[in-house]
Order: structure tokens, then C-alpha cells, then sequence
């Protein structure tokens, strides 16, 4: 019995030569629409199915493969192949309407609807439930497998992609519409359902530690950032880990001279200055010696000035919107540095990620991520003393990077720098004494904030006796009116914000 395939595609790279070649070892081609006319106009044979199926193309092309005499051919078993009386289909070439070109375009209704493949997914579906019978190619990368020789590995690889590509392409599809259909209403509820699709762009070195592999993947539901590394090797797992923390904080400040230094996703190090050479040095000098090996990010452009100063020390990665001509000159003397330049806008950063994932023995945790901005107009002052506007300067500087420690966080801060961070302890009164004891000058009239509330009058006393000036916390506690009393005995200024930013 002749071979028998059936070509349909609308990307039409590389086709014509697949086909010659299958024509060449003896298959009979059956094509449809502008695939046919194509491949007859290159000296191809290919009978229109229109002539197999009996009926002519519908409602404008819509309806062209779906017909038993096409269906059954492609999923009669070995045994029910026998019983058909016309040639049964032994290989399916398709690819699909590029429904993904259109997302996240604001692309009509009409249009999203009219790419929308039906007999295409249907082809491939019938093709890869029946492989161990029909080969079925979805990808033109394949079109170079030796079809006259393949196994039934290679069957069942090209079965497992066509079906990954209908699962993908309903997904997206169903994604997109959901944005686009009238009567859709966009909430931050989280839905009873869940989808995302997650593919492989490359994997890296090793995970977290060198005896775990580990993958890059990008998520449909979000675009990815924009970035480019003018020097050093490929990002690695803890890198893009710990990178992603420290632009969590600098994005904060995205409109300022910011430096923000972070080891082990923890900040170190972050401070606000007139000048961005400024801000390194006060972000540096908060914990020069947790700095070594730290990831670094800049709000602003990266002039030699500090490239020689990021210089003389070793760090993974320097992170910045631009670098002067001169200063990536100085940083790639380190051949190993990353230098990233960042081609998003900080300001359109918060807009990536608007969930975090948690997997689970318990199950998968989906909570929306906290990016809730904080409002000076809506503190409650609970002491007696009122803080000044630099005071409350710092409040809000200290709590916007209490945000992004691990719990039980606390930050010692002054003139828009951090002093002494500590978080990830498992008593709060333990984070108050470490980033007290971190603090190299004395703390004199700086402001301490806190992730929670204070559970015990014992962190006030700390507080109060390194002559910490102001305290923001969330409150909530039953003991805030023992801890409010006691702030007003020693004079201090204390401002509860009701929102907690625990992080574990």
C-alpha cells in the first residue's frame, strides 16, 4: 500500500523541500487550500483533499479537514486499517494559526476569534493519540528526520510535542480571551482555577547548590524583564535568586539616587543619596563586610567613579539602567563580574510578578505579592512626642526595605540610610539586638522599624537604651498599649501603620 501523508501548514518555511523529499521515496501527498497550491506550483503531485473527501472547502476555509474519510485515515489502528476501503494516512505535517502573535497586542475580538486553528489542532491531536501508526510533525525543525527510518521513540517524542503544542495553544488562547470577552471582569481575587504555562529557555549550571539541576523557564503570564549582560558568564540559579531581591528594593526608590547591596536575597546595605556615588557609599558602609560577594543595584547610570570603587572589591553582579563608556571599561577588568544593564525601566518593574508560587507537600500556595505602598497621610502617631518630616523620611525609607527582609525583620536607619539590618531570627527581640549591635557609630536618634509588632515591652527597652529616637511598626499587638506606655516614658516617637509585611 502507498505512503500516505497529509500536509497542512501556515507557515509554509521549509515545506516545499519536505515534501519533494517525501515525494522523491514514494508517498502520496494530500494537502489542502494554499499549501496545495504552493506545493503543485513547485512540481509536486499533491491531490487536494477536497477530491478524497468529495466536498469543497466551507464558510470561507473554516471547515477544509474535517471529514471521516481524512479522520479515519489518520486514526485507524493497525487491524482497522485493513477494513478501510481508500489509503489511511501514515504521517500528519501541521503547524497552526500563530494565535500567539497576537498577545498582550490589544488585538480586536474579531481578529483573536479568527486565528483561532480548529482543524489543525484536531489533525495533530489525531495524529499523536494514534502514533504508534502515524508520525506527526508539528515543528518545522523536524522536518529533517529520516521519516523512511524512524522509531517508535522518536514516534512517541513527536506525539508528546504536538500534544505539549495544543495544550500550550488552547492555553494561551484561553488567556487571551479571558482579557478580551466583554463580560470578563479583571479582579486581584485569586480564581478557583490556576493556569500557568511555563517553558524552558535554557538550563543552568546547577540549582541552589552544585548536586541540584536547575532550568530557566518563562511564564505566560508574565513578560519577562529586559536585560542585557555586557560582561561576565551567564546568570546562574542563586544569581537571578538574589538579583530579583535586590531589584524588589531598588525599585522602591526607582526615582532616586539609590544603591541597594544584597547577599543571600537579604539586603545588607541600602541608602539613598544627593548623588548616586553618594548613596554607594552609605549603602556600603552600612555592612562593608557582608558586602563581599553581594549582588549590587543602581537606580541610576554607573559613571568610573564608582566602577572603581565597585572595583576593589568582589562582587557577583552590578546591576544598573546604564554605564558610562569609561566605567564598563574598569568593570570588565573583572572578567568574571556580571555587569547587567537593565533595559526595563525600574518604574515598570512592580508590574512582572503580581503572584508568588509556593510548591508544597501540603499543596501549591498562590498568594498575590506584597506591594502594598505605604501612605504617610494614613500613620497613626501613637505617642505623645510627634516625629519630624526627616524623621518620617526615614520611617518610610526603613519600612519599604524592612519589607524585603525575612521575618522577624527589623531596620536601623538615619538620613535615608540603613545602619544595622537583621532579619530571618525566630524572636523579634533577637532581630532588635543583632541590627542594634551592627550598627558601628552609635544609633543616637535613629528610627527602628519592624515587619510585626512588637510582642513584648523587652524590644522597646533595647530600643530606648541605644537611644533610638523613633520606632514604625505595624501594632496589632494585645500588649501595644504596655509597649505604647513604655515609648512615651522614654520620650520616643512611635507610629503604627497597620499593614505587616511578614516574609518567610
Amino acid at each position: 500500500m502507498k505512503k500516505r501523508a497529509y500536509i497542512s501548514v501556515f507557515d509554509k518555511e521549509g515545506i516545499v523541500n519536505l515534501a519533494k523529499k517525501l515525494q522523491k521515496n514514494g508517498w502520496e501527498i494530500v494537502s489542502t487550500g494554499n499549501t496545495a497550491k504552493l506545493l503543485q506550483e513547485n512540481g509536486i503531485n499533491a491531490i487536494e483533499s477536497s477530491t478524497i473527501t468529495g466536498f469543497n472547502e466551507l464558510l470561507e476555509g473554516k471547515v477544509k479537514s474535517l471529514h471521516p474519510k481524512i479522520f479515519a485515515g489518520i486514526l485507524a489502528n493497525e487491524e482497522e486499517r485493513k477494513t478501510l476501503d481508500f489509503p489511511p494516512f501514515s504521517l500528519v505535517v501541521v503547524n497552526l494559526y500563530p494565535f500567539e502573535d497576537y498577545k498582550n497586542k490589544k488585538t480586536e475580538l474579531e481578529t483573536l476569534i479568527k486565528n483561532i486553528d480548529i482543524g489543525g489542532v484536531t489533525l495533530l491531536r489525531a495524529g499523536a493519540k494514534n502514533h504508534q501508526n502515524v508520525i506527526v510533525i508539528c515543528d518545522k525543525e523536524d522536518y529533517e528526520l529520516d521519516i523512511e527510518n524512524i522509531d517508535e521513540n522518536t514516534k512517541q517524542k513527536l506525539a508528546l510535542k504536538a500534544f505539549n503544542k495544543t495544550s500550550k495553544y488552547d492555553f494561551i488562547i484561553s488567556e487571551e480571551l479571558e482579557k478580551n470577552f466583554e463580560n470578563y471582569k479583571e479582579n486581584n481575587d485569586l480564581k478557583e482555577q490556576e493556569a500557568f504555562y511555563l517553558t524552558k529557555e535554557h538550563d543552568l549550571r546547577y540549582g541552589e547548590n552544585p548536586h541540584q539541576k536547575a532550568s530557566l523557564y518563562t511564564n505566560s503570564k508574565n513578560e519577562i524583564l529586559k536585560y542585557e549582560i555586557l560582561n561576565g558568564k551567564e546568570m546562574s540559579y542563586n544569581n537571578i535568586v538574589d538579583a530579583t531581591a535586590t531589584l524588589d528594593i531598588a525599585s522602591e526608590f526607582f526615582d532616586t539616587n539609590c544603591a541597594v547591596i544584597v547577599k543571600h536575597t537579604n539586603p545588607c546595605g541600602v541608602a539613598l543619596g544627593k548623588t548616586l556615588e553618594e548613596a554607594w557609599d552609605k549603602a556600603l558602609d552600612c555592612d562593608p563586610l557582608s558586602a563581599f560577594g553581594g549582588i549590587v543595584a543602581f537606580t541610576k547610570n554607573v559613571d568610573n567613579n564608582i566602577a572603581k570603587k565597585l572595583n576593589s572589591m568582589f562582587l557577583e553582579v552590578v546591576i544598573a539602567p546604564n554605564f558610562d563608556e569609561d566605567a564598563l571599561e574598569t568593570l570588565k577588568t573583572k572578567k568574571n563580574l556580571r555587569v547587567i544593564k537593565l533595559l526595563t525601566p525600574l518604574e515598570e518593574y512592580k508590574k512582572f510578578v503580581s503572584k508568588e508560587i509556593k510548591i508544597t507537600p501540603f499543596g501549591t500556595l498562590i498568594q498575590e505579592k506584597d506591594t502594598k505602598d505605604l501612605n504617610p497621610d494614613t500613620f497613626k502617631v501613637v505617642t505623645t512626642n510627634k516625629p519630624s518630616q526627616e524623621q518620617i523620611e526615614d520611617m518610610v525609607f526603613a519600612y519599604k526595605v524592612c519589607q524585603h527582609l525575612k521575618s522577624n525583620a527589623i531596620v536601623v536607619a538615619k538620613d535615608l540610610r540603613t545602619l544595622g539590618i537583621c532579619g530571618g531570627q525566630t524572636s523579634r527581640v533577637g532581630s532588635v539586638e543583632i541590627a542594634i549591635n551592627k550598627v558601628c557609630d552609635s544609633p543616637k536618634d535613629a528610627i527602628l522599624a519592624s515587619d510585626g509588632f512588637f510582642p513584648a515591652i523587652d524590644n522597646i527597652q533595647i530600643a530606648a537604651q541605644n537611644r533610638i529616637a523613633a520606632i514604625i511598626q505595624p501594632g496589632g499587638s494585645i500588649k501595644d498599649k504596655e509597649v505604647i506606655d513604655l515609648a512615651n516614658k522614654y520620650s520616643l516617637v512611635m507610629i503604627t501603620t497597620g499593614i505587616r509585611h511578614f516574609k518567610h
